[in-house]
Order: structure tokens, then sequence, then C-alpha cells
């Protein structure tokens, strides 16, 4: 097992957001360095619709605990509006959350209860060489330094998959770029321009866009 370094005290005083990108072990990280926490995983299809017809039923759930549980919701931006009730059981019954998810975006973007800083970010990024026994520079090069890529037998197709996932549900679906084919093809030029000197008309002339786009978000 490799043991991650991610600066989360074992007894915890404060609520926190755990922040990081897909894949980088977030729910494996917590499940293992707090067996005993109440873990609520929105990832479950059934526990996801019953919270979003009903937020009120997480209050109902642990309002009966003891101040200083800890509980963990994992995929906390599936159901946002859980958040207003972790914020009353924060407040009225002494509760303390790690609350999971990939990014603070969706949730800073449409509004939604952010704790008003009853719960400070923390974020677990990818390896690093010094969590790795044998560290393989050749391996981290290739196929990146997320987890499943660094360790399977099949980085190619992993990264594959992953690519597809992270075009469609990060960026199609957010709506962050108008168009999706050249954002790809982007991905594939920073690629093999990875160490150069940028130059930025040369990428955009392989993109087929002009350098002087700006966002207007």
């Amino acid at each position: 097992m490799i043991e991650r370094i991610c600066h989360i005290d074992n007894e915890l005083e404060d609520s926190i957001f755990l922040f990081g990108a897909r894949q980088t072990g977030k729910s494996t990280f917590l499940r293992q360095k707090f067996p005993n926490s109440i873990y609520i995983d929105l990832l479950d299809t059934t526990l996801k619709g019953r919270f979003s017809r009903r937020p009120s039923l997480l209050y109902e759930m642990l309002s009966d605990k003891e101040e200083k549980t800890l509980v963990i919701i994992d995929e906390i931006p599936e159901v946002p509006e859980l958040l207003n009730e972790v914020h009353r059981l924060m407040s009225e019954k002494g509760l303390v959350f790690i609350l999971c998810g990939s990014s603070a975006r969706k949730l800073k973007r449409k509004g939604y209860n952010t704790l008003g800083g009853r719960a400070y970010p923390v974020y677990l990024f990818p390896f690093v060489s010094a969590e790795i026994p044998n560290f393989d520079l050749q391996q981290a090069i290739n196929y990146g330094m997320l987890p499943p890529h660094y360790l399977a037998k099949n980085p190619h197709r992993r990264l594959s998959a992953y690519i597809d996932v992270y075009l469609k549900e990060e960026i199609k679906e957010e709506a962050l770029v108008r168009n999706l084919n050249t954002f790809q093809r982007f991905l594939e030029i920073a690629a093999l321009t990875d160490g150069e000197m940028i130059n930025n008309n040369n990428i955009a002339q392989d993109c087929g866009v002009s350098a002087n786009i700006r966002s207007k978000r």
C-alpha cells in the first residue's frame, strides 16, 4: 500500500473540503485513514436519489450523533443541496465533516452554500516521487502520476478512457469551451510540445484557431 502525503490530522477539530482531480485516490485515502467514520458515498445511485429528493434526510440521519462525530460525504457536488443540512449539523450538533469532490468550481459557480469559512480546503494531488518506492521516472513521464495510470499494467487504455471522461463530464457538460473538437486537438498539441518553449502562435495555428482569442467567461 502506498502511503499518501496529505496533511489531514487523524483527529480533526474542524471540517474540511477535500478537493483533487478525478482518480487522485481521494476516496481510497479517506476510507483508509478514517475507517471508523460515517461514510456517505453519493456515487451510490439509490442514496443519491434519496438525498436529491429530500436533502433534510441527512439531518434526520445524523442529528442523534455525538458531538465531534466525523462524517465523510464523498462526491458532495453530486447533491450540493446537502450543504445546507451540513451547515445545520455543524452549527447545532457540532459534527465534523470531510466533504469530498473534484473541484469547488461547480459549487461556487451555481451559488451553493460553501459553509462560510466553516470548512477549510485541503487538496490531494496525484502521486509525487517521495510516495512511490522504486519510483520510475520514465513511467511517470509517459503516463503521468495519477495512481490508476502510474500503477496500471495497461496505462494506454486507462489514459484514453480518462481523457474521454474528462472531455465529456468536465468540459462538455459544464460548457467550459464552445468547440470541443478544437479543445481535444489542443490537448494533443500540448502533449506533443511538452518541454518545449511555448509559442502561442504556433500552437494556435496547429489547432486552427486565432492566437488572440480571449475567453468571455
